[in-house]
Order: structure tokens, then C-alpha cells, then sequence
């Protein structure tokens, strides 16, 4: 008996030596994003990571650099585009700098549901013409997939209940024309600012209100500043897997493969995983006393936002109008 325990633990030995040196012989890759690791982009980059691990036999694995370790989205975007950065996520909005036509996902009131979002970003005709779209436009970097963080809703010190409420509100919006159309057509007045700088300017009273996810609102602390949180549900919280083309060309056929087959374990699981990171905040901040306006009347909302949908995706060009039909069609 002594002797098949011992053997038994000699091959556990083996096997866990063996796997050890595996990990530690692993070609290890930079992977960076600006909101926290308990966020849905830390989500993203876990899943990336253990599929990763498993197609390639534990010889590819990625260090993260969360929480803008290695810059805001604006400055990755051009380090990934430089080759300093090897993979990292940012938000559809923010990756309408290098390719404008990405503006289309910021189009408010497309997406009609948490549901209709999740099913959207998993939706393989979505993804290929995201990707196509910014293959056609950047050529320094790729898209290898869709990913979500949620629905952004409006918060600040007051509620909003209807579109009258924001009638000269300054609104820190994400960069993009998309936004700066979308907002004036509530009335608001947009105000443009990299995110590490939101919540002193919440704080101060240079912002009246700011828009996001639950979850990235509870993550960052910005319900400190501003404890009220109408749930608008305005915008999806869109973003995109980009990985380095200066990496992308070292790469082997079968790497090429590996990798795209991790960034697609990301579209397959992180959009529920992510809608539940956003229920979750929401039942921890109510318990903190912080406000969530869930009766806000969307109609004038979304009157004024239809109007402008066809208009700003020809704008952007066809592959805006592309994405824009496919996410209508999905059911």
C-alpha cells in the first residue's frame, strides 16, 4: 500500500513539477486596460488568458496592467499601434480616434435590452463586421473581438427622470461625434475629458453629471461625488480586443490561431458575465445608500435619438451603416 501511495504521489510530483515548468517556460505578452481588474474588462482578460493557456499548451500567457498601468485608452491605443503594448482592450468610443466609423456603437437606444446587448455582441455577424470595419481603417493593429461592459446610464447629484432634466446639464461624454450629436439633442452641453479625470470634476462642479456602467461607477468610487444614478440606459458600454501588428506578424499560423480562439471566448462569455457584474454593483450600492432613479421616462429620450441613427451611420460610412442594420436585426 506504501509503495502505490508513494508512487501515486511521485507522479502528482511530476505532473505538478511538469506543469510548472511549462508555465515558466510560457512566452508572456503585455495586456492592458484603464478600469480595474474587477471590472468586465478583467473578466475579458481572464478569459483570454486561461483559453489561451489551454489551446496553446501553456506556452502563451499575458501579464495584465489594469487600472491605466500603462496609460489612459488614448495613449494604449497608440502604444498597441506602435508595438509596445501587445494586446489591450478599449471602448468602442475611444477606438473611434484611430477609426471614426467605430462611432457607430455609441449610437444611443440601438440596443433595447441588456438581453438584446448580449445576444448582439455574441452575434458572429457582429463581430465580423467590426472586425472587418477596422481592418479596412487601421493597419498597425487589430480587432480580434467584441466584448461589452453593459448599458451606460446618467449619474450625478440630482435625478433625471426625463429629458427635460438634462436641458443645460454639463455632460462629460466620451470623444466621439456620435456623442456631441446625441447629447445637444437632449439638451445637454458636452464636455470632453480623459476617464481618470471624471471624478474630480464631479467633485468640483466642473461636470453636472457623468454617464457609464454600474459597475465601472462602482469600481472607480464615482457615487462618492455623485450618489444619484438614473438608470437611462441610454448607450451600450461597447469595446474591442486589439492586439499589436508588429506582434501579430511574429506570430506562427497556429499562434494566429490560439489567439483568435482565446479573444473568441471572450465574445461566447463575457457579455453575461459582464450584465452581472452590473446587477451586482446595483444590489451592493443600494445597500450604501446610493440612489438609483429606475422609473426614468425613455420615451423623449429615444424620440429624439431615432431621428439621428440612419443620419450619423451614413455619416460615418458604410461599414457604420453595416453594423447598424445588424444590430436592429438581432432579435
Amino acid at each position: 500500500m506504501k509503495t502505490l501511495k508513494s508512487a501515486a504521489l511521485a507522479a502528482v510530483l511530476l505532473a505538478t513539477t511538469a506543469l510548472s515548468a511549462l508555465a515558466a517556460d510560457a512566452k508572456h505578452y503585455s495586456f492592458g486596460y484603464d478600469q480595474p481588474h474587477t471590472t468586465a474588462y478583467g473578466v475579458a482578460a481572464d478569459l483570454f488568458d486561461a483559453k489561451l493557456r489551454e489551446v496553446s499548451g501553456n506556452t502563451m500567457t499575458i501579464d495584465q496592467f489594469p487600472g491605466g498601468q500603462l496609460g489612459q485608452e488614448p495613449q494604449m491605443l497608440q502604444k498597441v499601434r506602435t508595438g509596445d503594448i501587445d494586446f489591450m482592450i478599449s471602448s468602442t468610443a475611444n477606438a473611434a480616434t484611430v477609426s471614426p466609423q467605430s462611432g457607430v456603437l455609441s449610437i444611443h437606444y440601438i440596443f433595447r435590452s441588456e438581453e438584446h446587448l448580449v445576444r448582439a455582441i455574441a452575434d458572429p455577424r457582429l463581430v465580423a463586421a467590426v472586425r472587418d470595419m477596422f481592418a479596412e481603417t487601421v493597419k498597425d493593429a487589430h480587432v480580434l473581438t467584441l466584448a461589452t461592459m453593459g448599458l451606460r446610464n446618467i449619474y450625478s447629484k440630482k435625478e433625471v427622470h426625463s429629458i427635460a432634466d438634462l436641458k443645460n446639464a454639463k455632460v462629460r461624454v466620451q470623444a466621439t461625434p456620435t456623442e456631441d450629436a446625441m447629447f445637444p439633442a437632449y439638451g445637454a452641453q458636452t464636455i470632453h475629458m480623459p476617464f481618470g479625470s471624471v471624478y474630480t470634476s464631479l467633485q468640483t462642479g466642473v461636470v453636472d453629471m457623468a454617464e457609464n456602467g454600474i459597475n465601472v461607477f462602482d469600481s472607480n468610487k464615482h457615487y462618492e461625488v455623485a450618489p444619484v444614478m438614473s438608470l437611462t440606459e441610454h448607450e451600450a458600454n461597447n469595446n474591442v480586443v486589439w492586439i499589436s501588428d508588429k506582434l501579430w506578424q511574429t506570430l506562427s499560423a497556429d499562434q494566429k490561431k490560439w489567439v483568435q480562439a482565446a479573444a473568441d471566448e471572450i465574445a461566447l462569455k463575457e457579455p453575461t458575465a459582464a450584465v452581472g457584474l452590473e446587477h451586482k454593483s446595483l444590489a451592493k450600492l443600494e445597500k450604501l445608500g446610493v440612489k438609483f432613479v429606475k422609473d426614468v421616462d425613455k420615451a423623449g429620450f429615444i424620440a429624439a435619438a431615432t431621428p439621428l441613427q440612419d443620419k450619423i451611420a451614413a455619416g460615418l460610412g458604410a461599414s457604420a451603416t453595416k453594423i447598424l442594420e445588424i444590430c436592429r436585426s438581432i432579435k
